[in-house]
This record gives C-alpha cells, structure tokens and sequence, in this order.
C-alpha cells in the first residue's frame, strides 16, 4: 500500500493520443487544476513543476496503465 499522506495535490491524468486532460485537487478536495495537457513530456513537466512549486508533493493518477499512459509516469 502507498502513503498519500504528504501529498499535497493530487492530479488524475485521463491521457489520449493527442492531448491530455488534468485534473487537481487538493487534500482537502478543492479544485486547483482543472484543463487539457499537451503530450509532451518537457510540458507535462512543466506543469508537474509548476503545480510541485505551489502545492508541495504531486501524485499523478494515470487512467491507462500502460502505453499511451507511460509518458507521464
């Protein structure tokens, strides 16, 4: 089991082909991040970055284990 008490945003991830959409809430279940992604890896990190910068740890929720669901992670 993983501990997700130190996360600080939780960002779920419904990923495409093109384009991504993210969604993050925080902890206490507001919402502080709600739009489409590019797909691409330096701009996903950016925004990972961005969100980290603000809100402290970030856990990526991924819908597509596999494949098309591997950039992100």
């Amino acid at each position: 089991m993983i501990s997700i008490d130190g996360a600080g945003v939780f960002l779920g991830l419904d990923v495409g082909k093109q384009t991504h959409h993210g969604h993050g809430l925080t902890p206490a279940g507001k919402k502080v991040f709600d739009k489409p992604l590019p797909n691409s890896e330096p701009k996903l990190r950016a925004v990972f970055d961005k969100l980290r910068a603000k809100f402290g740890t970030v856990l990526v929720v991924v819908d597509q284990p596999a494949s098309i669901g591997a950039l992100p992670l």
